[in-house]
């Protein structure tokens, strides 16, 4: 398994997490789109319009950490608001990919 796909899947699963458990949606949906050889875009939508922030976990936190980890791992990510809610997104490149 190549590292773009182990990294998609970390960011994919914290992004969906984060929807779920910060939110009170009741419908999230998440798309991956492959926009190079070595490269893809994942975007997380749910009906909440509060947008995520970068936590501050202590030491001693046991959460707190997705973003900070998603942060970490993409090329890029952010947030936009867009009609019934907001979109969440990452983009993903393999070393030397544009």
């Amino acid at each position: 398994m190549s590292l773009l796909v182990d990294v998609a899947e970390q960011v994919v699963t914290e992004l969906v997490a984060n929807a779920v458990k910060h939110t009170d949606t009741g419908m999230v949906g998440a798309s991956i789109t492959r926009t190079g050889e070595e490269s893809a875009r994942i975007v997380v939508t749910d009906t909440s319009r509060t947008r995520p922030t970068l936590g501050t976990p202590s030491s001693d936190d046991e959460t707190g950490r997705g973003l900070l980890l998603v942060e970490a791992l993409a090329h890029d990510w952010g947030s936009e608001l867009v009609h019934g809610g907001k979109r969440v997104w990452a983009e993903l490149r393999a070393e030397g990919e544009r």
